[in-house]
């Protein structure tokens, strides 16, 4: 399999090499030559698998050529291993064909653990083979930054520095992140919001001084592997409920696009999805470009589901590329326009391409709430505000005939309520308790550098500590 950047300009390369790039030299992602196929007899036969086995049938065809499947067997084994729930992404019913896939059974509470449990694990394997150093640097809106630093922490050969915005991610999920100890972890706390993090972040992939000297990569969700490890969730909770012979319909609270987007890989694979619902908060690029083709910057607005303030979705460059003729040289010229100018109206070939699967819908707070409070009533059943936008925004689009009413939606669960324990208790009157597993959260001791909104501050602190390469 070789991965080839949306913008075009940067060569092709195997699975290792474009994980541990993470971004494409020419600023574009990584995206498969082509989408792999799985048959209906393939996807039928995961039914009653366990979760690695899943994992390994699924992303076998995109590893080919990097990993065997013994190695992938023995990662995926591995990773899975850590989690808490002897399905890993257990689904749970809510009503007639409601029904929620919890991704909050690993070390950090959140879906991302899922992806990034692997992630590490490859990392550290690619770095054996070429006996090289590698510097990851992240930004977080909140989970993934935890999940990045369980996955690499004390890893061999690996440093990590982490940026969330300062006084925007809840306590929790910056504990998460500022008490692990490892000495190869360095978080950062900048002044600003979560896009003003990644553009540092893309800046120094860029920046010739930076990469020159460091191995830079990523482990937020530009990085293919991540994405990758992502779709194995969606077959696995359709096959528990028909699939192939039955569609099953997915929403996806999401913010930087890549959680859906890996819905997105499941149905050009050939899992039969019948909607991708683009759920969001009052920060709504993505809903506009999808409901009326503008991708226009707007200000961030903070929110009770910190991890979706966005205004600026990365992964959503990916969908643009593969719904509008993979022409790498038009997609880098309307990606330059909008940098340049925090405005994009999508074509029409993308626009349609992707309205055949994706529908949208904003959620203000005041739905989210409802939905935290009506789902605790009606099922006994606790969720967090992201989750309870996926709700939501099933719901009402279910209400409107834009999801069929036969079809069970599967609403992603991405983070354990307890991550935001203040929003959860102000909707239903009871506050989450974090599970026993977490420890002594609160009692440990936080290590993190504050720095101001920019640049070169970073730059010149990341500089100063990381491992330069030969």
């Amino acid at each position: 399999m070789r991965y080839i950047s949306t913008r075009g300009g940067a060569p092709a390369l195997d699975f290792e090499g474009a994980t541990l790039a993470g971004l494409a030299p020419d600023g574009g992602l990584y995206v498969p030559e082509s989408w792999p196929q799985l048959s209906p007899d393939e996807i039928r036969a995961m039914r009653g698998q366990p979760y690695w086995q899943v994992a390994t049938t699924v992303m076998a065809p995109f590893v080919e050529g990097s990993l065997s499947r013994d190695e992938l067997i023995a990662l995926c084994q591995s990773a899975y291993g850590t989690f808490s729930h002897a399905a890993v992404t257990p689904l749970v019913q809510l009503g007639e064909g409601d029904w929620l896939l919890e991704l909050f059974h690993g070390p950090t509470l959140a879906f991302k653990d899922v992806a990034l449990q692997l992630l590490g694990r490859l990392f550290e394997t690619f770095l054996a083979r070429r006996s090289d150093h590698l510097t990851i640097v992240g930004a977080t809106s909140g989970d993934t930054g935890s999940a990045a630093i369980h996955a690499v922490a004390d890893r061999a050969n690996i440093d990590v520095f982490m940026l969330h915005p300062e006084g925007r991610v809840s306590e929790v999920q910056r504990r998460q992140m500022t008490t692990v100890s490892a000495a190869n972890v360095h978080n950062i706390a900048i002044g600003g919001s979560f896009d003003d993090a990644q553009a540092m972040v893309k800046r120094m992939f860029a920046d010739r001084s930076m990469t020159d000297r460091f191995h830079v990569a990523a482990v937020n969700s530009i990085n293919w592997a991540r994405l990758m490890a992502q779709v194995v969730y969606y077959f696995y909770a359709a096959v528990q409920l028909g699939a192939p012979e039955r569609k099953v319909g997915f929403s996806v609270p999401t913010g930087n696009f890549g959680d859906v987007f890996a819905g997105y890989v499941a149905a050009r694979m050939g899992l039969p999805v019948e909607r991708l619902v683009v759920a969001t908060n009052v920060n709504d690029i993505l809903h506009r470009a999808l409901s009326a083709g503008d991708y226009s910057q707007g200000q961030v607005t903070p929110t009770d589901a910190p991890s979706m303030d966005i205004q600026v979705s990365s992964n959503f460059e990916r969908l643009l590329f593969c719904e509008g003729g993979r022409d790498g040289a038009a997609l880098a010229e309307q990606m330059r326009g909008f940098e340049a100018s925090k405005a994009m109206r999508l074509t029409n070939a993308q626009r349609e391409g992707a309205a055949g699967l994706f529908a949208s819908l904003a959620v203000a707070p005041e739905a989210m709430n409802a939905a935290m409070r009506h789902t605790y009533e009606t099922s006994g059943q606790v969720i967090d505000p992201h989750t309870a936008i996926g709700l939501q925004a099933a719901r009402r689009l279910r209400e409107a005939g834009t999801i069929d009413s036969a079809v069970p939606v599967v609403t992603l669960a991405t983070a354990h309520p307890a991550k935001f324990p203040d929003a959860v208790e102000r909707a239903t009157g009871v506050r989450p308790e974090l599970p026993p597993r977490t420890g002594d959260l609160f009692e440990r001791e936080e290590r993190y550098e504050t720095l101001p909104g920019d640049y070169e501050a970073v730059r010149d602190y990341v500089a100063a500590r990381a491992t330069a390469v030969s």
